[in-house]
């Protein structure tokens, strides 16, 4: 008897589009919670918004469908981070999975650590740890220094709008949190501090709080996710568009923009210095629109 040679055909895939706020737990990359999401609910696109380290925990926001076209404006949003700083250590990836690369006896007082946080506020020169996502020549950092290959890091200028030493925890720890743009890195932040107070240290506990309005109150857990029904938990695509005007228009100005032609708002809220618009329909996202003065032009339109 011949056998079928016919292959088992996959379920389709699933039209969903929105914002799934997911709390990522410790032990998993944000790849494998990608590959999770995308086996439970089969979106047509999907993708997140800024990876955390493996040990991290935290706001991991998933953009499926259209709403994945918004996912360069999360990247680009405000994130608040808790996070243990461990002194006396410092370790080849700035946390508790790397190497010992070097030691100090120096402790510092909760006094000691509070007078140095101004000098990392506002406008910093960071340089991110060799066991970062960044490419180099093509090759992700952590690809390179994995191989045991010498990896140079140029600094970066990144934002630090809040610092705070929440509590000592014990001799060697220190509990803070800090609200940051976008590029900033925890382990580079935390191994600085250190050097400030003349030790050395590495991240213990790293949790992320927020990224824009997405929080603990909108966040769920994978295996809440597996319970409950998707839409429950499903944010609308403009949640990532928090610093952006709402223009409200009516359903035929929507089908113009729709199509992609730029449209003429009566009596429109245009405000000087705003650059991009959120073009809402019925409270819905049809296009994100750059006004020119009298028009606005759609620089990305979303079919649903």
């Amino acid at each position: 008897m011949l056998k079928s040679t016919m292959q088992k055909k996959s379920p389709p895939k699933n039209n969903i589009s929105g914002w799934l706020n997911i709390d990522k737990p410790a032990g998993v990359t944000s790849t494998q919670v990608v590959t999770a999401v995308k086996k439970m609910l089969r979106p047509m696109k999907i993708g997140h918004a800024g990876t955390l380290d493996p040990l991290a925990t935290g706001i991991l926001p998933l953009a499926l469908g259209e709403a994945t076209k918004t996912v360069p404006f999360a990247m680009d949003a405000k994130k608040i981070y808790r996070f243990v700083l461990c002194l006396g250590v410092q370790t080849t990836t700035g946390d508790i999975e790397g190497e010992i690369e070097a030691t100090s006896d120096v402790r510092a007082s909760a006094a000691q650590i509070l007078a140095v946080l101004p000098q990392f506020m506002g406008e910093i020169e960071q340089t991110p740890p060799r066991f970062s996502a960044i490419k180099i020549d093509g090759k992700r950092a952590y690809d390179l220094a994995r191989a045991g290959e010498e990896v140079i890091i140029k600094s970066r200028i990144v934002q630090i709008d809040r610092l705070e030493l929440l509590e000592q925890l014990d001799e060697d720890k220190f509990l803070l949190e800090t609200t940051c743009g976008k590029g900033t890195y925890i382990r580079s932040l935390v191994q600085d501090i250190a050097r400030a107070v003349g030790s050395r240290g590495h991240v213990q506990d790293l949790r992320r709080l927020a990224v824009g309005n997405f929080n603990e109150k909108n966040m769920i857990s994978l295996e809440q996710l597996e319970n409950i029904d998707y839409k429950d938990a499903l944010l609308s695509p403009d949640i990532a568009l928090d610093d952006i005007l709402a223009i409200k228009v009516d359903k035929e100005t929507a089908q113009i923009l729709a199509r992609g032609n730029p449209v003429f708002v009566e009596s429109s809220p245009a405000q000087a210095g705003q650059d991009l618009y959120k073009m809402m329909y019925l409270d819905k996202l049809i296009a994100i629109a750059k006004f020119n003065g009298t028009m606005f032009a759609p620089v990305r339109v979303f079919n649903y």
